[in-house]
């Protein structure tokens, strides 16, 4: 059963009135703030759909999270039921410093379709669409390499890789320097970083590395869409960690999951710039009006386009 295209402007509507009220932020040195602002915003936009929607993703626990708490009802319960999965604002920081990289992310799901991801890290790897057993995230990076290489029909020194500037990889990246491959390094923002592979005017051919797991789920969303690889493996690092995936059904901790196993049937995903990036422009503020752009994807209306929109700020 596929999502009705009338979501596609309701739910790009409520990442752009996150965006707008994260903008206010911008630069004030508080991450916490900002973050809130468009916690609140979201929340608001959401309850005002016609839906049945349930967090599956969000800010935390009950517990942790006053507002968009994973397991939280949003809408006017008047409509079809979604699962729901935010980053009301990824790359907290980018935003609190003035830097480039900050959005507001949402993904919708048919109910019972969006993974319902643990609070911990994930291994992952993404590229473009390719040939099925080609890239594998059990292969060692040098063949990986290698197939990418020839199936895309460049020279290793023409492939770009993407991966997080962490010291947790610091042997991936001495191993990308060996084989002379373009590597870039991004501080913060696995959504942004996975969404590179999406489009090859980003020049970016594979994304790979240890981050978060729900952004995982949420970037995976947004590649469905686009027919691209993906895979990633949850890490499971301590006592706590694994008892909530046993709590949340996960019984094989060393799975590898495919992108049909993370995301399944219809989705709609969109996230909208609130600074600048290589994908989006940020928020701009003119008089009484806000001009945004979103990334929004509509799997089976095949839908993906980058809308860029004028609104007023007192709608």
């Amino acid at each position: 059963m596929a999502i009705d295209k009338k979501f596609i402007e309701k739910f790009c509507n409520v990442t752009s009135r996150a965006a707008l009220a994260a903008s206010y932020l911008v630069g004030k040195k508080d991450k916490i703030a900002a973050d809130q602002a468009a916690v609140d915003s979201m929340r608001s936009e959401l309850n005002k759909i016609n839906m049945n929607g349930q967090v599956v993703i969000g800010e935390g626990s009950l517990d942790e999270a006053p507002l968009l708490y994973t397991g939280e009802l949003l809408g006017t319960k008047n409509g079809p039921d979604f699962d729901i999965a935010v980053d009301p604002v990824e790359g907290t920081n980018f935003v609190a410093n003035n830097l480039p990289g900050g959005i507001a992310v949402l993904a919708i799901g048919e109910k019972g379709n969006l993974f319902n991801a643990p609070e911990t890290y994930m291994n992952k790897i993404a590229t473009g669409k390719i040939d099925k057993g080609l890239i594998d995230l059990d292969y060692p990076l040098e063949e990986n390499i290698k197939n990418l290489s020839e199936f895309k029909n460049k020279e290793i020194s023409s492939l770009t890789v993407c991966i997080m500037d962490r010291p947790r990889h610091k042997k991936i990246i001495d191993k990308l320097k060996d084989l002379n491959v373009n590597i870039k390094l991004i501080t913060d923002g696995d959504v942004l970083g996975a969404l590179y592979v999406s489009d090859s005017k980003y020049n970016v051919d594979m994304f790979l590395g240890v981050g978060g797991g729900p952004e995982g789920v949420i970037a995976a969303s947004a590649l469905d869409a686009y027919d691209c690889h993906f895979q990633g493996r949850f890490i499971f690092d301590n006592d706590k960690d694994i008892q909530e995936a046993k709590s949340m059904g996960i019984t094989d901790l060393n799975k590898k999951y495919e992108l049909n196993e993370i995301i399944k049937g219809d989705s709609i995903f969109c996230a909208t710039g609130i600074t600048n990036s290589d994908v989006l422009n940020g928020i701009v503020i003119e008089e009484d009006k806000f001009i945004c752009e979103t990334l929004v994807t509509h799997k089976n209306n095949d839908f993906k386009e980058i809308v860029k929109s004028v609104n007023h700020i007192n709608e």
